[in-house]
């Protein structure tokens, strides 16, 4: 791929749109590469959260044994054959029972839920089926009062694997560099994200670091990731897997004088000096403004 193609490449990504899936840079040390299947290699867990007007939440009284009785947004696994999008609206509709605008009520409780009710974001009722879904209605909140990034839906292409392409910036003044794989044409540089008990624990960080140790020296550099620029995921044809466009930063712990990127290890990827103006701009504002979707692993 030409600097032409790794521009619109780079324009695409930074759009929340998708790009086709080959090959990965980088893979998990002893863990054969074959197509995730989902309920057997993977789970993905859609939630939704509903403001309406009046600042208030949807949540929905669980059902199930082991949490009855305890509220929670409405949740659910995926099933085999659905995109992520369907995968929502039917876990809405199935435990909270909004459909056209219609909430399930006491008498239509099921085994998927109880009923549903809108409450006030700041005095939820109790007891919670877990705390962690806090952070997610706050996140809701300020995105509503103040949108951080563009709204993004899952673009629906297929992808085998679990896997993350990677944005990675290196700055400086208002010079942007990007990192670029050379296998095949040069390209936005994926990892793909392992199962083992050391790559889950370290979340999707850990695929991140492993492309980076791959061609860079990082005891004396900063990596951060900075968050979700978009995803891909189909869930028709068996393709389960996912792949998520991240937003990471690379720098030096003790910048000096350094106007250059980091020295690439190998021959494997190098740095794309991005010459667009307009691209430019948009990375150093998604960059600068952390106009990206946050992520907690």
């Amino acid at each position: 791929m030409a600097s032409e193609g790794l521009a619109g490449a780079l324009a695409a990504v930074l759009g929340g749109q998708g790009l086709s899936v080959h090959s990965c840079d980088s893979e998990p040390a002893g863990e054969p590469l074959a197509p995730v299947r989902l309920r057997k290699d993977v789970c993905y867990v859609v939630l939704a959260v509903f403001l309406n007007e009046q600042d208030e939440v949807l949540l929905i009284q669980e059902a199930k044994k082991e949490c009855r009785g305890s509220w929670y947004l409405p949740a659910g696994r995926m099933e085999p054959g659905e995109t992520i999008v369907e995968a929502l609206q039917r876990e809405v509709k199935e435990e909270a029972g909004l459909h056209c605008g219609i909430l399930k009520t006491s008498k239509e409780a099921d085994a998927e839920s109880l009923q549903a009710g809108w409450y006030p974001r700041t005095s939820l009722p109790t007891p919670l089926r877990a705390q962690d879904i806090l952070h997610l209605v706050e996140l809701a909140a300020q995105y509503r009062q103040q949108a951080r990034h563009p709204l993004l839906l899952p673009q629906e292409l297929p992808c085998s694997l679990v896997c993350q392409r990677l944005v990675a910036t290196f700055t400086s003044v208002q010079t942007v560099w990007v990192l670029v794989g050379r296998g095949g044409m040069p390209h936005l540089p994926i990892t793909a994200c392992g199962f083992t008990p050391m790559e889950q624990r370290g979340g999707i960080k850990m695929a991140i670091l492993r492309l980076l140790q791959e061609c860079l020296t990082l005891h004396h550099l900063a990596v951060e990731t900075k968050g979700l620029l978009g995803l891909q995921h189909l869930g028709k044809d068996n393709a389960d897997g996912i792949c998520l466009n991240v937003l990471v930063t690379v720098a030096f712990r003790n910048p000096g004088m350094q106007s250059e990127p980091p020295k690439v290890r190998g021959e494997n990827f190098f740095w794309w000096k991005v010459m667009e103006e307009d691209l430019q701009s948009q990375l150093l504002q998604r960059l600068q403004e952390s106009s990206v979707v946050p992520v907690n692993r």
